[in-house]
């Protein structure tokens, strides 16, 4: 599992080119670089030709928006960014870049930094007013924190592994031989990494007198220091981790703020898998759980819903596309790839279809302690049939498909 996800995330050509078709047999791309696709929908001849200004290449990347299917209505705000479209932080040691409300407005629960550092290079000792939950995308890195009794924690992380470090708890990152690309997900919307608690910053702003006084020792001491945050710095791959452990005398933290992400077993159904991680199983993620989906081509996250809160997503490889219904006759589609970013507010039902050739896999992560979704087919089949017949007008054929237990990824039937 863990090579075949390896192999998905590798960086995609830099091409718009290739054909794609929607169910209705829509073709919105074209392996003619020369293609300008237009704002014409064959199913039932709406639109007309754009002869621009436009860009063609933003057109490409979002044919559902361009030409919405049918059944799309009304308003919704938008539900889409791309970390391609953010400022790019760039450090000696990496690069960060984020989506805050300030990019997604809708997007008030939860805020995402997408972070790279160099072989050795650090994120410094620093610590935040939100919650801080990881996936490591690619890489290895070391991770340190304490908690408020004293007690310590280090450990190595690779790809697939989540951390998450409570709120007000310091901690740091560094890039092991390889170096790493990671997601930083922050449990509130208006969160900015460039605007955290960190170690030099303070020592920038504390006069010398009073850092001396802390510390016992001569002013002479801090000569050095910092005269403001360093946030990314270049320094030495670490040696092992054993030669890196401190000892504490209160103890390690009682509950590890890893999780190996990769090693659960996944719930597998026709077209896919779901991997949960939540509080019940990395008990120490009160405020953050995720899901990481994997959709096969062909195959799509069944129409559901979520009970708890928002969902944040972000999509790891391959492209897709999602509708989300609002209610009151009210829905519309986006068109999701690697990198991209996407909001579904609470409670409204939506879907997220594999429009590609190559496997889609992307996290579901939710401001709570839990996971939680509403099947659509789940809740049919566990309700009176008759009274389920007559609010669709069912065929006896959608009454037998219907099914007791909750299959997250399903498969398009044969054609």
């Amino acid at each position: 599992m863990e090579h075949k996800m390896k192999a998905d995330l590798e960086p995609a050509p830099n091409t718009a080119s290739g054909q794609r078709a929607d169910r209705n047999g829509n073709v919105q791309q074209s392996a003619d670089p020369s293609y300008i696709p237009q704002p014409i929908r064959r199913s039932d001849g709406a639109g007309g030709p754009d002869f621009g200004p436009r860009d063609v290449m933003r057109d490409l990347e979002n044919p559902d928006m361009l030409v919405p299917p049918v059944t799309d209505a009304g308003l919704l705000p938008n539900l889409k960014m791309s970390f391609s479209d953010t400022h790019m932080q760039l450090n000696k040691g990496g690069w960060s870049r984020e989506i805050t409300v300030r990019d997604l407005p809708v997007a008030t629960t939860l805020a995402g930094v997408n972070m790279s550092l160099t072989p050795g290079g650090v994120r410094e000792l620093h610590w935040h007013q939100q919650a801080e939950w990881a996936f490591m995308i690619r890489g290895c890195a070391r991770i340190t924190s304490i908690d408020w009794h004293g007690r310590n924690f280090i450990a190595d992380v690779g790809q697939g592994d989540l951390w998450y470090f409570p709120a007000g708890l310091p901690h740091s990152i560094q890039a092991l031989e390889e170096g790493c690309e990671f997601l930083l997900v922050f449990d509130d919307g208006s969160f900015s990494d460039l605007n955290t608690l960190s170690i030099s910053d303070w020592f920038a702003h504390t006069p010398k007198s009073v850092l001396a006084a802390n510390f016992g020792i001569p002013k002479s001491a801090f000569d050095g220091i910092p005269s403001g945050q360093l946030y990314i710095f270049n320094d030495q791959v670490p040696g092992s981790l054993e030669s890196q452990e401190v000892q504490s005398p209160y103890g390690s933290v009682p509950l590890s703020f890893k999780h190996s992400l990769l090693a659960q077993e996944p719930l597998k159904t026709p077209g896919g898998s779901v991997r949960i991680a939540d509080s019940s199983n990395f008990p120490v993620a009160k405020t953050i759980a995720a899901a990481l989906v994997e959709i096969q081509p062909g195959a799509m996250r069944e129409l559901h819903w979520h009970p708890n809160n928002d969902e944040w997503q972000y999509y790891l490889s391959g492209q897709g596309r999602m509708t989300v219904f609002a209610g009151n006759g009210v829905a519309r589609t986006f068109d999701y790839r690697a990198g991209d970013v996407g909001y579904v507010p609470f409670a409204m039902g939506h879907y997220v279809q594999n429009t590609g050739n190559e496997t889609l896999w992307f996290l579901e992560m939710f401001r709570s302690p839990r996971f939680e979704d509403i099947s659509l087919n789940q809740w049919m089949a566990l309700t009176p049939h008759q009274l389920v017949q007559a609010n669709v007008n069912a065929s006896p054929e959608l009454m037998k498909s219907l099914r007791k237990v909750k299959w997250p990824v399903v498969k398009y039937p044969p054609r």
